[in-house]
């Protein structure tokens, strides 16, 4: 019985021993996965991207003419980001982003292989430093919260009257976190090294916003420098009301080219019908201030349909009306639209298209 004993009392030991060996392994396992799956979350690379396809239906003043538009809404574009958690808040940023055209394959620009964005920043509590070719401040998402069509499709007078620097090379830009409503982005653009003109500096781009639960209210200015410079204002004020959002915005502008000496004023409204479902009218109004008479002004109309998380169902219409020499006509953000028949016709159009972003 002694020997029985002793036996149970050896095996109860062995027993707990392995228990407790069991559990340390556990706990070694448990603790290396977390380490594992932090370490996946520290850094992460991210491919992503937007077929933008539409066909429209103008009539530039001579008769109706019928293509196919990429881009009309938002470009259609394919990038990568990344972010690497580098401790202590801080992170490092890139995003390289390449336009091209979902009608035919081919690049937005020509031997351009990241035309909509190459840039490499830091992200910090306090805000994040960019440097590299991006998208100017004063582009979207800026303008496109500034009328009902989001900047965009023929659609936008707001887009289709006003002009602005789309995008920046070689630049360095912060942007601030929202501190009690305000925020604030600032860009500065170096020059080419081929370009001896100046000193160094080829732009600057500045945007202020301030937001308070429906209200928002938003500024912009930019400076280039060199051939075709430009000085531009764009700003405005939108409310949410219920499922009805309004917009009301100026935008004036010298430089550029071709030549533009102009401002204006855009009023627009969004009514959401149902959580899927969102109708726009607008009207916006161009002043010729180069001594002429080539004023122009535009009625618009779209809606837009969530058919899923990822596809954007839209439609838009837009009637440009040019004064005198006027030439303007309807365009969407990354499409050239078809120039007036003659200088002062008016252009009239519709367009249907489909969004699916990745």
């Amino acid at each position: 019985m002694s020997q029985l004993s002793n036996a149970s009392r050896v095996s109860r030991r062995s027993g707990a021993g392995w228990r407790k060996a069991r559990d340390a392994s556990r706990v070694a396992l448990t603790a290396l996965a977390a380490h594992a799956i932090g370490a996946h979350a520290q850094s992460s690379v991210t491919l992503y991207g937007a077929l933008d396809t539409s066909i429209e239906i103008t009539n530039p003043g001579s008769g109706y003419v019928a293509r196919m538009d990429s881009g009309a809404y938002r470009g259609s574009r394919v990038g990568l980001r990344g972010a690497e958690d580098i401790g202590n808040g801080l992170k490092i940023l890139f995003d390289l982003e390449n336009g091209f055209s979902s009608g035919n394959g081919t690049l937005a620009v020509s031997n351009t292989i990241f035309n909509r964005q190459a840039w490499i920043g830091l992200g910090t509590p306090y805000g994040t430093l960019r440097m590299g070719r991006q998208y100017s401040p004063i582009y979207i998402p800026f303008k496109g919260g500034l009328d009902a069509f989001g900047a965009g499709t023929i659609a936008s007078g707001l887009d289709n009257l006003s002009k602005i620097t789309p995008y920046e090379s070689n630049a360095i830009t912060y942007l601030s976190p929202e501190f009690h409503g305000f925020s604030t982005t600032l860009m500065a653009s170096m020059r080419d090294s081929t370009d001896g003109d100046g000193n160094g500096i080829a732009g600057n781009i500045e945007t202020f916003a301030y937001r308070n639960g429906p209200f928002r209210v938003s500024y912009a200015h930019q400076q280039t420098h060199g051939d075709g410079a430009l000085r531009a204002n764009l700003g405005g004020v939108s409310y949410v009301y219920g499922p009805l959002t309004g917009f009301l915005s100026f935008f004036n502008g010298d430089g550029g080219t071709p030549g533009y000496h102009n401002d204006g004023v855009s009023i627009s409204a969004r009514y959401g019908v149902n959580a899927r479902f969102r109708a726009s009218l607008g009207y916006t109004y161009l002043r010729d201030r180069s001594g002429g008479d080539d004023n122009a002004d535009q009625f618009s109309a779209a809606c837009e349909y969530d058919l899923s998380k990822r596809v954007l169902l839209y439609a838009s219409a837009g009637w440009l009306r040019n004064r005198g020499q006027g030439e303007f006509t309807l365009k969407g953000v990354n499409v050239t639209g078809l120039a007036p028949s003659w200088p002062g016709a008016s252009v009239r159009g519709v367009q249907f298209g489909m969004i699916d972003r990745f």
